[in-house]
């Protein structure tokens, strides 16, 4: 009888939900006795995980959509599919998509409810599959871990999910994000060609995370900073036209340069490096770039929206992400002094330590024994 975990988002992706599964499975390996055996769904973006080369494993290979629409309608009708998970004692599904099984204990994380929050921000195929697909998983599986309690609540207020049902295990700066020597700093800082003064965003370019806002803001900001830039770590996701045009509008198209993928070894002296890391997103089911800016030791600026305050606490200093005055304020602000950057920046790193993937897999766990049988 094993455990098995679904790390099909590590394997595939390297975005947000990849580097939770990774992270996760990493550290629960560490934690048990046994290591538990990683499922995944092997499509052609895959990606081999060198450190779980000898770790038990088990995959299939089917197209995304495909897969996921199998699944959906597996659970619509009751069709189970244990004979992919033979021996399973307990399923732990790390996305948005709960593999039905009989007489086997699930688990699942909901990282958030976009879709349910923010539709218009969402690609209409995917808004339809998860509004069809994720009441009936969540009503489906044993038991729910969820990444904040923003989401929690989100889960309880749209799906009436039971409270004793759903665990927050909140997720942590993988080991690597810390205060970066100055030598690395320099050596980043030439790699990307840096400027002196900068705000640094990172996440993909969508429309949840405010970006067209963030570069208005900007524009205010730069009638005082004039040589003030922000850069952009993450690749381009959907909806994206509107900020460009507005960039072009707004006349600031020089002063917002897009890094796309930085591999994850730079983003520490590259959050270093910035003059103030901004969160500006409109909703994060886990916010964990705030966690890692910290960790790295940047002055954090944040939405004050859903699950950021949660992370940041007192040493972030936060605005309405609604209204360009109140997050050009609380910016410039921070801009302005200093010594305030120092000690948020010196606060950052102890804030963060709060949080880490042992704590993570060691409370995961805990939910898998409360749901599996003696």
């Amino acid at each position: 009888m094993t455990i098995y975990v679904d790390v099909s988002a590590a394997v595939n992706s390297r975005a947000g939900l990849g580097r939770y599964a990774r992270s996760l499975a990493q550290a629960l390996i560490g934690e048990m006795d046994a290591p538990p055996t990683l499922f995944y769904n092997r499509t052609d973006q895959a990606q081999d995980i060198p450190e779980w080369s000898n770790v038990p494993r088990r995959s299939i290979r089917i197209g995304y959509k495909p897969w996921r629409l199998m699944i959906w309608q597996a659970q619509v009708f009751r069709i189970a599919f244990n004979r992919l998970v033979p021996g399973a004692r307990l399923f732990h599904a790390t996305e948005h998509l709960l593999l039905p099984l009989r007489d086997v204990p699930t688990v699942m994380t909901v990282h958030d409810l976009i879709f349910k929050l923010f539709p218009q921000h969402h690609k209409k195929l995917n808004y339809w599959f998860l509004n069809a697909a994720m009441p009936l998983f969540v009503r489906r599986a044993d038991a729910i871990i969820v990444v904040s309690q923003a989401t929690k609540n989100d889960l309880i207020r749209h799906y009436g999910t039971p409270d004793n049902k759903i665990t927050v295990v909140h997720e942590a700066a993988a080991p690597h994000f810390r205060v970066p020597p100055d030598s690395e700093v320099t050596r980043v800082r030439a790699i990307y060609d840096l400027p002196d003064r900068f705000l640094l965003a990172v996440g993909t370019i969508e429309p949840r995370k405010n970006l067209t806002r963030l570069a208005e803001s900007l524009a205010r900001l730069r009638k005082d900073y004039r040589d003030l830039q922000l850069i952009v770590v993450g690749a381009k996701g959907w909806l994206y036209d509107d900020f460009f045009a507005r960039l072009e509008e707004l006349g600031v198209q020089d002063a917002v340069r897009l890094l796309g993928y930085v591999p994850d070894a730079d983003l520490p002296a590259i959050f270093r490096a910035a003059t103030v890391y901004v969160m500006a997103s409109l909703y994060e089911g886990a916010g964990l770039p705030v966690l890692e800016a910290m960790a790295c030791g940047a002055p954090v600026v944040s939405s004050r929206e859903s699950s950021m305050p949660e992370l940041g606490a007192d040493v972030a200093r936060y605005f309405n992400p609604y209204d360009v005055n109140h997050m050009t304020d609380v910016i410039g602000m921070v801009l302005d002094d200093p010594l305030l950057r120092d000690e948020m920046a010196a606060a950052g790193p102890e804030r963060a330590a709060r949080f880490s993937w042992q704590r993570a897999a060691r409370e995961t766990l805990s939910v898998y024994r409360g749901i599996m049988q003696p």
